[in-house]
């Protein structure tokens, strides 16, 4: 058994070990940095830059690396060396602060939407000193932001950071209001990361989880997941070795694993971890997916992160639980005993329920793409609509503020199951709702809309900037009010009542839903394609630009490298299809009909009946014309598709044509692999890549 407590953040340059290594001074110019935003000097740096390479050594490193987070949404890492040449021929290591605050990676192969051109490959990387360092394959990870020659970012961080400085600042502001001194205000979340485990041998075998992620062709198993019973079942022993392994990797990080479980479908699993500031959780949370991989390759799995790697069950997603809180750890989406009396709590609230009204298109936008659209609105996921779930008692608050009249709580509610020997339950105020996109659950918000192997960045840029713009908003309405507290409910009133078509507590699955979002005027953007243009309207482009996280012409790019993702998506998946369909799957279906036609026709030779074999040939046949033809047709429609220069419109075409033509190819050899003999496929089944992990 690992001792927890000795190997946690045993491979972070963390701030107990700064403590112990930097001078008095030094670290609080550092603390400084990172709580006040104080700048590091160079000479600041090079203590900093010496302390960590000689922990790092010590700890068996002999390279370091910025460790950023490029358009790509996955890492990227240039790994150099501590050496460093002296006059006798022999070598010293060394590691100055200029190397610590400055990278200088290429730039030209990153996606950057058109910013840079190929030929400008010049590209800086920058320290973020608000996320500790780590230890990783012997490497000093150092992550930084990453940015063009001209300054413009091309990472993820860069604008997570400026979003959190532009939420922390309109905060401050808001909590002076309420006389609450802070000089920072952070985001938090704690992302649940769902995730797929299988066989190695076996996903070796199939195309198109190894070129796409998920699987482009496969009939239902007999078994899925409609007895239920997989869902917080036993966790077989093979999963457990892996987790424990996981568990240990993500501790040694000082990533806050924390709770494991199996997930709806058969072979599915989450791993979630105790909430960090959303920077940190960020970093962290690119680590998990990258460990999730290796650590299950050295137990002969495979870990998938696809949002939906099997047609028929379950998709994963990764559920965004978000909150604010002060410096000193306030939070404040904490609704207190009395929720109705916390001025401070309901001003947050209503401000919340506003941002996501007025920008549902970009929280949508931002949990686009190929991916999710096979969940979001598919009953195993919250709908594409967005809407936000409050639950009875606070919506009980705010209707009674919204009428003008005092809202009278009842007396806390219990539940006595068996008196005479279990305790007593305290029940919450309200339920959870798991078909909500956005819902209040206690303390917090948890956007559950995201992906699975989404960076949590382009979210939470989005929510922090949107809280920001209604923060000022009520900022600017409450500042210089003689009577705060009147004007706080005439506040809450106001924004609730222009703002309440947003919350929906019912069930966001059914037909009637949609129909009354319709009435309510609210998006039901279905696609990735429909969603992603949304990013480049002008209320978006001078929303970010007026909280400095992008420029319009950055939003812009942002936007083409969005679209240009998903229509790249689709190609590499159409080109798999046709590839398994002309080299693997044909050539069963002939060599399984040649099987049936050699009975037929020996069976004939001895005057037995052959009927079986002779429909059975007959419906492999159709079967496999159907399937051909519609081969045909879906290389065309894709050929089409490489035609439509503009993007967007590019990527509405593969909505519209090049999906269905897969979806027409899929069902014939689907319908086939039922009927054929199991030697005959040229994969292996759902049945056996679900079930295929035995104890």
């Amino acid at each position: 058994m690992s001792n927890v407590p000795e190997i946690f953040g045993s491979l972070v340059f963390s701030e107990s070990v700064m403590k112990e290594r930097l001078p008095k001074a030094i670290f609080k110019a550092y603390k400084a940095c990172v709580n006040e935003g104080a700048p590091l000097t160079k000479d600041i740096a090079n203590v900093m830059a010496n302390a960590m390479k000689d922990w790092a050594i010590e700890k068996g490193a002999t390279h370091f690396t910025h460790w950023f987070q490029p358009m790509t949404g996955i890492t990227a890492e240039k790994h150099d060396s501590f050496i460093s040449p002296t006059d006798d021929g022999s070598v010293i290591m060394e590691f100055s602060g200029k190397e610590l605050i400055q990278g200088e990676p290429d730039a030209s192969s990153f996606p950057s939407g058109g910013i840079r051109a190929t030929f400008e490959a010049r590209g800086y990387t920058a320290w973020d000193p608000t996320s500790y360092a780590f230890i990783k394959d012997g490497c000093l990870c150092i992550p930084t932001a990453f940015c063009a020659y001209t300054g413009e970012a091309l990472d993820k961080k860069t604008p997570l950071l400026r979003s959190m400085r532009a939420l922390s600042n309109s905060a401050v502001k808001v909590l002076k209001l309420f006389g609450i001194e802070t000089k920072r205000v952070v985001t938090t979340v704690g992302p649940e990361q769902e995730y797929f485990l299988v066989d190695k041998k076996l996903w070796e075998q199939r195309k198109d989880l190894v070129y796409c992620g998920r699987t482009l062709f496969g009939a239902k198993t007999p078994r899925g997941q409609e007895l239920d019973d997989h869902y917080f079942g036993v966790i077989k022993q093979r999963v457990l070795a892996y987790m424990h392994d996981l568990n240990d990797e993500m501790w040694k990080l000082g990533v806050l694993a924390k709770t494991e479980h199996n997930e709806v479908a058969p072979a599915q699993h989450e791993l979630a971890p105790i909430f960090s500031t959303t920077n940190v959780a960020a970093d962290h949370n690119q680590l998990m997916m990258e460990f999730m991989k290796r650590v299950a390759a050295k137990h002969g799995m495979y870990c998938l992160l696809h949002e939906k790697p099997f047609a028929g069950v379950n998709g994963s997603g990764k559920h965004n639980n978000w909150s604010m809180s002060t410096l000193e750890g306030k939070n404040l989406l904490d609704p207190s005993k009395d929720p109705y009396h916390n001025l401070q709590f309901l001003v947050f609230l209503v401000c919340v329920l506003k941002a996501v009204d007025d920008h549902q298109d970009m929280l949508r936008v931002s949990v686009a793409s190929a991916g999710n659209d096979h969940r979001l609105g598919a009953n195993e996921a919250p709908p594409a609509i967005i809407s936000a779930f409050l639950g009875t008692e606070l919506t009980a608050i705010l209707e009674a503020i919204a009428d003008g009249h005092e809202f009278e709580e009842g007396p806390q509610a219990y539940l006595n199951l068996v008196k005479e020997y279990l305790p007593e339950i305290e029940i919450d105020n309200t339920d959870r709702n798991r078909t909500s996109p956005f819902a209040f659950t206690g303390n917090k918000f948890e956007f559950r809309a995201l992906g699975s192997s989404f960076s949590i960045s382009g979210p939470n840029i989005v929510l922090n900037t949107i809280m920001a713009e209604a923060l000022d908003d009520a900022y600017d309405y409450l500042a210089g009010k003689e009577n705060l507290a009147e004007a706080v409910y005439a506040y809450v009133k106001e924004t609730y009542n222009a703002h309440k078509r947003i919350v929906f507590n019912g069930n966001g699955y059914t037909d009637e839903w949609v129909e009354e979002a319709k009435k309510r005027g609210l998006l039901n953007l279905k696609s990735a394609a429909e969603a992603i243009p949304y990013f480049s309207n002008q209320k978006n482009l001078d929303l970010f630009e007026k909280y400095g996280v992008f420029m319009p012409h950055v939003t812009k790019a942002r936007t083409e490298i969005e679209l240009e993702k998903y229509c790249t998506t689709l190609r590499i998946e159409v080109n798999t299809m046709l590839e398994m369909f002309n080299k693997d799957i044909m050539p069963a279906f002939t060599l399984y009909c040649k099987e049936l036609l050699s009975n037929i026709k020996d069976k004939k030779a001895l005057g037995i009946s052959a009927n079986y074999e002779s429909k059975l040939v007959e419906k492999i046949s159709a079967l496999g014309d159907q399937a051909y033809e519609a081969s045909l047709a879906l290389d065309k429609v894709s050929e089409e598709a490489k035609l439509v220069e503009d993007l967007a419109a590019q990527a509405m075409f593969y909505r519209n044509n090049v999906i269905p033509a897969m979806d027409a190819l899929r069902k014939p050899v689907d319908d086939a692999e039922i009927l054929m003999g199991s030697k005959y496929l040229p994969y292996p089944t759902y049945g056996e890549l679900l079930f295929g992990i035995n104890e």
